[in-house]
């Protein structure tokens, strides 16, 4: 599996980089049973703090769009589901590109998605001991989340989006989020404070554990920044995309 340790230049860049890194795997992915090529691996935690919306949610019921303009804080909307984040320093995003024949059942949402926080669970087991998937794709200790998931699917490849707090501005969530149009039945009504907690680990030591556990290596491919660039154009960097819900 190929590794990247790469944050790019703004929040858009980066949601663009992972989606063009689903693109280019299912074009020219190799057939079943041949090698792994196209799975990756990529790291990346943003510089600054930026409002990420699923697919299909809602600007206006999860965003506080006031605070969010007035501290210059972008509001974008990702190609992969689920809910609305706050990406910023001290969040690490983790995306894997993998292939759905890698496993037995991930050729479907759920099965993916535990197949993905087991490895994430078995990477960080250490460090909390009581975790357990939570909801449909979180991770939590006591039923307090430390970590959400959301998915884009492709025929033979899917992109698993996640995220791992450790350090980071727990307030800045109930400044820039308003509660979630839809959440979890064990969230119980809880506002952002009382709902999500940092991990005990640096950024650095999470991204070692990550890299073990799914075996990841760095090597010289080119990135496919031409279709970065045309997903930047195309959507990204477009209020027509980020805000039409």
């Amino acid at each position: 599996m190929r590794l990247l340790d790469l944050t790019l230049s703004d929040p858009a860049t980066n949601l663009a980089l992972d989606e063009a890194l689903l693109l280019e795997a299912e074009a020219t992915g190799e057939p079943s049973g041949v090698s792994r090529r196209g799975e990756a691996l990529r790291l990346w935690e943003s510089a600054s703090y930026a409002v990420i919306v699923g697919a299909g949610g809602s600007v206006a019921y999860d965003v506080n769009l006031q605070a969010c303009e007035e501290e210059g804080v972008p509001v974008l909307r990702r190609a992969s589901g689920g809910g609305t984040v706050l990406l910023g320093p001290g969040c690490l995003c983790f995306s894997l590109v993998l292939r759905t024949d890698r496993a037995l059942g991930l050729e479907h949402v759920q099965p993916s998605t535990r197949y993905v926080l087991d490895r994430t669970l078995n990477a960080i087991r250490t460090l909390v001991p009581d975790a357990r998937i939570e909801g449909t794709s979180d991770l939590a200790v006591s039923g307090v989340k430390f970590s959400g998931s959301a998915q884009q699917r492709k025929r033979r490849f899917f992109l698993h989006h996640g995220t791992l707090l450790a350090g980071f501005d727990l307030p800045r969530l109930s400044r820039y989020l308003k509660p979630p149009e839809r959440e979890p039945a064990y969230r119980q009504g809880r506002q952002h404070g009382e709902f999500v907690m940092n991990l005990p680990a640096t950024i650095d030591e999470l991204k070692r554990r990550l890299i073990v556990e799914w075996e990841a290596k760095a090597n010289d491919d080119p990135l496919p920044m031409k279709k970065v660039n045309e997903l930047i154009s195309e959507k990204y960097s477009r209020e027509e995309w980020s805000r039409r819900r």
